[in-house]
């Protein structure tokens, strides 16, 4: 039976994954110009959230289904062409892996830390760790969904002095793509590990590889 409880932990932006210290692109895109004020926020999580999101929905999902967590890192790796953001994703998978295996002990979580001791893709062990809270294939593809939204306007807060409740607006408005989203995500896992999304975003992959040259930086990546 799904906790709702072990839902919001997961989902909680408090909870010690690591998250908080990505823009998930934000930075190179307030930067650039892209993001300037809520109404280009919102075009920004949308367009992240129907790309990036999916794919990573989809590979949560799998693996809170059971899939092979091995498999579908390997999934992942192809789906994320860029270095920088495959760097990025493995170091939030391994801060994702110390937070859930002392929040849910698992057999899994210990499996999959002692195959990837450098990390494994952060949706994978973010959807082994919804197996391991007792949660399912639409919870980790929610929670996800949720996560490629919020870390940008979050960010975006901090960036340009944006105002909290336009940001949190911004994530409201966009609650019924997250279920959509997360919906897709959760039906194409479903189908095995081929069936996956591998949506792209080719504009986030190049602003990654640039951002992670500058020499000061105020986000991860």
């Amino acid at each position: 039976m799904t906790s709702r409880a072990a839902l919001l932990v997961l989902a909680d932006g408090r909870f010690p994954a690591g998250g908080h210290a990505h823009s998930g692109g934000a930075e190179a895109a307030v930067k650039a110009g892209r993001i300037t004020d809520a109404a280009s926020l919102a075009a920004f999580c949308r367009g992240r959230l129907h790309t990036t999101g999916l794919t990573s929905a989809a590979l949560a999902a799998a693996a809170a289904l059971g899939h092979d967590p091995n498999a579908l890192d390997e999934a992942a790796d192809a789906r994320t062409p860029s270095p920088a953001l495959r760097a990025a994703a493995r170091k939030l998978g391994r801060q994702m892996m110390r937070a859930a295996r002392a929040t849910w002990p698992c057999p899994e979580l210990d499996a999959l830390a002692a195959a990837f001791p450098r990390g494994a893709h952060q949706p994978v062990v973010l959807g082994v760790a919804a197996r391991a809270a007792g949660l399912g294939p639409e919870d980790a593809a929610h929670c996800v969904a949720y996560e490629t939204v919020s870390g940008p306007a979050t960010a975006t807060v901090r960036l340009l002095s944006l105002d909290p409740f336009q940001a949190t607006a911004v994530l409201a408005r966009l609650a019924p793509a997250m279920d959509l989203v997360a919906g897709e995500a959760a039906a194409a896992a479903r189908q095995g590990i081929d069936a996956l999304p591998a949506a792209s975003a080719p504009l986030l992959d190049i602003t990654a590889e640039q951002h992670a040259s500058w020499p000061v930086r105020l986000f991860a990546s």
